[in-house]
């Protein structure tokens, strides 16, 4: 059974800028990943990037759902990994801002 964590990022962005950000920093997301061996997939559907991440013997999926004011991120947890909902839900809401921060200048 699957735990669905959502969480809403607000921003001031726009569509446009919310999806330049995320589509740039999305390769880095595998770098964030323990194990050193996470597989990440991702691709875009209008303003919602389908996204898989493999690692550790798990896959999760995710959806990023891009609207003008906030970030709705959708992560759906195998198994196991649902008992740490919860903390990987306070994480998103804590980190979550990193997916809106600037690649581009860094």
């Amino acid at each position: 059974m699957s735990s669905p964590i959502s969480v809403d990022l607000p921003h001031s962005l726009g569509i446009e800028e919310a999806r330049r950000r995320i589509a740039g920093g999305i390769g880095r997301l595998k770098d964030h990943i323990p194990g050193g061996t996470a597989e990440v997939r991702h691709s875009w559907d209008g303003d919602r990037m389908n996204l898989f991440v493999q690692a550790m013997g798990q896959e999760v999926s995710a959806h990023i759902d891009v609207h003008e004011t906030v970030v709705r991120v959708e992560v759906l947890l195998p198994g196991m990994l649902g008992f740490f909902g919860k903390q990987i839900e306070g994480l998103l809401r804590k980190q979550g801002s990193v997916l809106l921060e600037d690649k581009s200048k860094s």
